[in-house]
């Protein structure tokens, strides 16, 4: 079975972050956001990959980029207020980045075999 990267990825950036998460202070809602977020994305490509049918996982993909967005977005929040140093700012926005760039190529191509 060929290995399904999205889905190592995913799993790679919600553990990392959790990883992350249990080594910085920083406000617990900050914390708990970006969690849920990155573990969001992990969640939705698993389901995606038993999807009811095509529309159900293009919408689980669509999910898992908006939440990739808003885990960017708990990063760089996170950078500014120094919770954070910029390499490890970087080292997980890349990956969301990654993840990001074969979310928007599965959902087209799923998109274009309906």
């Amino acid at each position: 079975m060929p290995q399904n990267y999205l889905l190592t990825y995913s799993e790679q950036l919600a553990t990392n972050i959790e990883l992350l998460c249990q080594s910085i202070k920083a406000p617990s809602n900050t914390l708990f956001q970006i969690r849920k977020s990155s573990s969001s994305i992990y969640a939705n490509i698993r389901e995606a990959n038993y999807g009811q049918s095509r529309a159900d996982m293009i919408s689980k993909f669509e999910i898992s980029l908006k939440e990739c967005n808003e885990t960017e977005g708990w990063l760089k929040l996170m950078l500014n207020t120094n919770v954070i140093d910029e390499s490890t700012y970087k080292t997980h926005r890349n990956l969301c980045g990654r993840i990001r760039r074969m979310l928007i190529a599965s959902c087209q191509t799923l998109k274009n075999t309906i």
